[in-house]
């Protein structure tokens, strides 16, 4: 496969989700930190990527490009945004509602109902 500029737009971009570091993330009295807090530099890496991707695509409607290709490009794009995004909702879980949960009470109820509306929106999406 040739290699492409990262800053164009990128056929099957998708990438496993960022994940493992997190998970040996903030030790106890340090739950302030958001669970992908150890993984930072990764995702700010991808949604740099995704950037490109995006200005990408905005060069291949500019420049008149084939419709398939460019839904090829949307459908890579959308790939490497769920992967973020499930990175995201893993560290989120492995960390602000595991550490809630454990504690107990109204705040272990309330990261579960917003871990919950999160995956839904994910879903719908």
């Amino acid at each position: 496969m040739p290699t492409i500029d990262p800053t164009d737009a990128v056929a099957g971009a998708a990438e496993a989700p960022v994940t493992g570091a997190a998970e040996a993330g903030a030790a106890e009295g340090h739950e302030h930190h958001h669970g992908y807090i150890t993984d930072k530099s990764r995702y700010l890496a991808r949604l740099k990527r995704i950037e490109g991707q995006a200005r990408g695509l905005h060069r291949m409607v500019d420049e008149e490009k084939y419709c398939i290709d460019i839904l090829t490009q949307i459908s890579a794009l959308k790939s490497a945004l769920d992967g973020v995004a499930m990175g995201l909702l893993d560290d989120h879980m492995q960390h602000c509602v595991l550490d809630a949960a454990r504690s107990g009470g109204p705040e272990g109820e309330e990261k579960l109902k917003e871990a919950s509306a999160a995956i839904a929106r994910l879903v719908r999406s």
